[in-house]
């Protein structure tokens, strides 16, 4: 499956929050969404990932941004990581890894001589069209926060 890319329709998706509801990107139509997946909740690199869109949700929101994280982790397992860093978004569990296969994030990795599928630090910012206007791969976490700010403003 070919990756999407910036000024294509992003692929839709329809998975679970925390609370077991369904959360759709075409429910979301209107407004900008940052979607960012993360390898796992309550892991250095991911707890800090989202504590920084945290500490910057009232810039996101007066922007009219809807940010909703992605990982495998289970309704249950958001619920706790959320409760924990106080996390005022959306987490949405795609344990079936059809989200991340869809924007070309379940990809192969390697460590310690090992390959393994897992999830690639992806942001995308995706405009009230639905479409993909900035994506961000391989993400590195200090500044991200930062840098897709700055992508939102540009819209």
């Amino acid at each position: 499956m070919a990756k999407p890319t910036e000024g294509a329709p992003a692929p839709e998706f329809a998975l679970s929050n925390a609370r077991g509801e369904t959360v759709r990107l075409g429910d979301l139509r209107g407004r900008t969404v940052v979607l960012y997946f993360y390898p796992k909740d309550n892991t250095s690199g991911c707890t800090k990932e989202a504590c920084g869109f945290r500490d910057n949700m009232a810039r996101l929101t007066d922007m009219g941004v809807t940010v909703l994280g992605v990982s495998p982790d289970s309704p249950a397992g958001h619920a706790k990581f959320a409760a924990k860093y106080d996390l005022p978004f959306d987490l949405l569990a795609d344990p079936d890894h059809v989200a991340a296969t869809a924007y070309g994030v379940w990809v192969e990795k390697s460590m310690y001589g090992k390959t393994y599928m897992g999830i690639e630090r992806s942001t995308f910012v995706i405009d009230g069209d639905g479409i993909i206007r900035r994506e961000f791969r391989k993400v590195k976490v200090p500044g991200h926060v930062d840098e897709v700010i700055a992508a939102v403003q540009a819209l």
